[in-house]
């Protein structure tokens, strides 16, 4: 018990000083709890039929309104929605009611889930940080799913996120994992929903197209149900600090063979969490015949898309540019791409295959594409020249930014290595630049030794140049090669001339 001036002077510390209620009991040596009776308790309060009427009296059936729809809004943004509508107190007074008023909350039970055999199998995206890429920066994402029984797990990295990405992840995770569960639960990812009110889901029609192809039904979690996807979030979790962390790798595809090699021999062989006595392996082992079998045929997830160039024979796709053929320049044209290649299409008619590449800001070319390009507008200038060699021989590209540095002409380099290259050919035109580069003895003359040298101990003979004259139209014109045993026969004897 306290007395009444020790009371009186909470009220006053607390009402007037707006002290805290740790401070009060610090100073005063209290109890916290107990200088929290002594300031909710009314000064009118033990003398019955004695009422102090408050400013806040007229927004009680407000505030007690909005606490039933919304029982954990704060104080404090309640204070604001009184004030606007004329209270003219503090926060004070209205912290204490809300304290009084506010319906004590009740804390979610979840259920323990038991998943079936072959019955299920969880799915979401892991972020793993970033890699550089030539010029440009791009984001490692893993695609994860885990079978709900075994956990056997299966994951591939990629660049992106996309949607693509996304259905070839399923692909390759049902071939790795030996079939497919019934049920595929994904939290609400923007692959998988594009919509959703309530219990009403709308799933993309890609993925219902997979589901069909499949035979599996995709489910959504409950928003805010842990219990339901908790299976993969630990897995995401085991992979990201077990597998990926401090791990080098060269490329993409190096990653994700050297998951495929931790996975059976270190994921796999982990202790069942729920049958200790058994790995991972084992309980998969016995999971394995009851998922639903592979198709056929793999679902195709290549990426379709209506691209069209400008005024250069280029599209532009995953921020770097594609060669097409000139003949196809503004027209609307497909592009298919997969995570190994960039096609291009004119209806059924294939224009263009190209490699492709997850840098920034390159420009991937054919060099037939170029060939027809100058034979059609006869303009070879230095830059459709270095773009000729840059496609056939890819290494001068590094070449001419290196005499670039040293401040030298790059259209006599540039004249001789295109000569280079029709009398040697692109294969040992290449090595001799690679060579070149090594040894740091840059320009067309050393590169020119080079091929010297190695024609040389080969026991090869020199390359002859036909040098045509420059007379109009003369090197336009169509030879057709005869047939050389027509002046075989020439010299051949013929025994009718004998008595001659």
């Amino acid at each position: 018990m306290i007395t009444p001036a020790q009371r009186a002077e909470i009220r006053r510390l607390y009402h007037s000083e707006h002290w805290k209620l740790g401070t009060i009991a610090t100073q005063l040596g209290l109890h916290r709890e107990t200088v929290r009776a002594a300031v909710e308790r009314e000064s009118g309060a033990g003398r019955p039929g004695l009422y102090r009427p408050s400013a806040l009296d007229p927004y009680l059936p407000f505030i007690r309104d909005t606490l039933a729809q919304y029982p954990s809004l704060r104080a404090t943004r309640i204070h604001e929605m009184v004030r606007q509508r004329g209270y003219p107190g503090s926060v004070f007074s209205v912290r204490r009611l809300v304290r009084r008023l506010r319906p004590e909350t009740t804390h979610t039970v979840y259920r323990r889930v038991v998943t079936l055999i072959g019955e299920q199998a969880q799915v979401d995206w892991g972020s793993f940080g970033k890699v550089r890429i030539g010029h440009g920066t791009r984001a490692v994402s893993g695609f994860v799913m885990v079978l709900g029984y075994s956990r056997a797990i299966a994951a591939l990295f990629t660049l992106d996120q996309t949607l693509e990405s996304f259905l070839r992840g399923h692909v390759e995770a049902f071939d790795a994992l030996g079939g497919i569960a019934r049920n595929l639960v994904y939290d609400n990812l923007r692959s998988a929903v594009l919509d959703r009110r309530g219990a009403a889901v709308q799933f993309h029609p890609r993925l219902l197209e997979l589901a069909g192809h499949y035979h599996f039904a995709p489910r959504p979690c409950t928003p805010g149900r842990g219990n339901e996807k908790g299976k993969i979030e630990r897995q995401i979790q085991y992979l990201r600090h077990a597998f990926f962390a401090a791990r080098p790798f060269r490329d993409l595809d190096d990653l994700n063979a050297q998951f495929r090699r931790w996975r059976d021999d270190i994921a796999h062989r982990r202790r069942h969490p729920e049958q200790p006595d058994r790995t991972v392996a084992e309980v998969w082992a016995d999971e394995k015949p009851r998922l639903l079998p592979l198709p056929a045929h793999p679902f195709e997830t290549d990426l379709v898309r209506v691209v069209r160039s400008g005024k250069t024979p280029y599209v532009r796709f995953d921020r770097n540019l594609y060669s097409i053929p000139h003949t196809h320049v503004r027209k609307p044209l497909t592009l298919l791409a997969s995570d190994t290649r960039v096609r291009i299409l004119d209806q059924q008619t294939e224009l263009a295959r190209h490699r492709r590449t997850y840098d920034t800001g390159q420009t991937v070319e054919d060099p037939d594409h170029l060939e027809g390009l100058l034979a059609a507008t006869r303009q070879a200038n230095v830059h459709t020249t270095r773009d000729r060699l840059r496609a056939t021989v890819p290494a001068t590209a590094a070449l001419f930014e290196r005499l670039a540095e040293r401040g030298e002409a790059l259209r006599p380099h540039a004249t001789r290595l295109l000569a280079l290259l029709d009398d040697y050919g692109a294969q040992e035109l290449a090595a001799a630049v690679d060579d070149a580069l090594q040894r740091d003895a840059l320009g067309a003359g050393s590169i020119t030794h080079i091929l010297e040298t190695r024609r040389r101990q080969r026991g090869l003979r020199p390359p002859l140049r036909l040098t045509l004259p420059d007379r109009p139209g003369l090197r336009d014109l169509d030879v057709r090669p005869h047939d050389l045993e027509t002046y075989d026969a020439l010299g051949q004897h013929d025994p009718n001339d004998a008595g001659d």
